[in-house]
């Protein structure tokens, strides 16, 4: 593990016990943000984001004010705020899962936010209740604290190839249902229904999220030695897995049907931020081109900016 400035250096083998309670922390805490939050199209109302100090909801509305929750990844400790200026704590330590759920929603409550939420993980296999879980346990707070900051850089040229687009697009936000940092363009087209598919996981939210034709790409922190950016399209057009993308090191898993590029191929590169950005820009090509879409209506002229 090495967090020297730029980008951070961690295996996935060091931390994998306290990325998968980081991983129920944070379903538990965007599912209090879903519980609350407006609906919005493909989901985008129960993500996370990255903030200054760790990960938020950002502001929730909650009756006639709105409460935040945060983790703080800096200090160690989940933050619960609210707009009457009241707030509690809940400390990120190595302890059970059904610890940390049970005094989230109790430092909730005491807030006089009262929340329900279904209180088993999704996209995950098993699904143990919260409530039940008393194997994830670990918590690194060195590890947890280097992975927001590769979630920083990433989100930092995810961003800006962001701007490269006219077109309906996501914000860069956090995922935890697959614990990612996902962001996604479409074409403007209906897509076919989602077959489903995702563990624990209602075929009906899959069909919501993937409502329109796609092409998204993101951060995990699995699938390789240091994590992975992947890219996607959805309906996947015919020759998308044969097409040649840049850099040499990016292929498609046939497994995952996305194209994938190791953490530590971007991140040893002698330029980080133009390596992830030539894979970003020539999967997205690869959807774009091979799914017919009106690149010249959904990208800026070269007067743009």
């Amino acid at each position: 593990m090495r967090d020297e400035g730029g980008w951070p250096r961690l295996r996935v083998a060091d931390w994998t016990d306290t990325r998968d309670t980081l991983h129920m922390w944070t379903q538990i805490v965007g599912k209090i943000r879903m519980a609350h939050a407006p609906a919005v199209n493909h989901w985008w109302h129960v993500t996370l984001y990255l903030s200054a100090r760790g990960l938020t909801t950002s502001a929730v509305p909650y009756r006639d004010g709105a409460f935040e929750i945060e983790f703080d990844l800096l200090d160690h400790q989940l933050r619960l705020r609210t707009s009457d200026g009241r707030s509690r704590a809940v400390a990120l330590a190595p302890r059970p899962v059904a610890v940390f759920y049970r005094e989230t929603m109790d430092a909730l409550a005491g807030l006089g936010v009262q929340t329900r939420i279904h209180a088993v993980p999704n996209e995950v296999e098993p699904a143990v209740p919260f409530a039940e879980d008393e194997v994830h346990t670990a918590y690194d707070a060195a590890a947890a604290q280097v992975f927001w900051r590769q979630l920083l850089q990433a989100q930092r040229v995810i961003g800006r190839f962001r701007s490269g687009f006219l077109g309906k697009a996501s914000p860069v936000h956090y995922f935890w249902g697959a614990m990612d940092l996902a962001y996604t363009r479409f074409s403007g087209r209906p897509a076919p229904p989602h077959p489903g598919g995702a563990p624990n996981c209602p075929s009906w939210v899959m069909r919501e999220g993937y409502s329109h034709e796609l092409a998204s790409c993101g951060f995990w922190p699995g699938g390789g030695a240091e994590g992975t950016f992947y890219a996607y399209t959805y309906p996947e057009p015919a020759g998308y897995a044969e097409r040649r993308v840049r850099p040499p090191d990016a292929s498609y898993d046939p497994r995952l049907c996305e194209f994938l590029l190791p953490y530590e191929a971007v991140a040893g590169s002698a330029d980080p931020d133009a390596t992830l950005t030539d894979f970003l820009q020539s999967t997205y090509e690869a959807a774009a081109d091979l799914g017919g879409w009106d690149r010249q209506a959904l990208e800026p002229g070269p007067a743009a900016g």
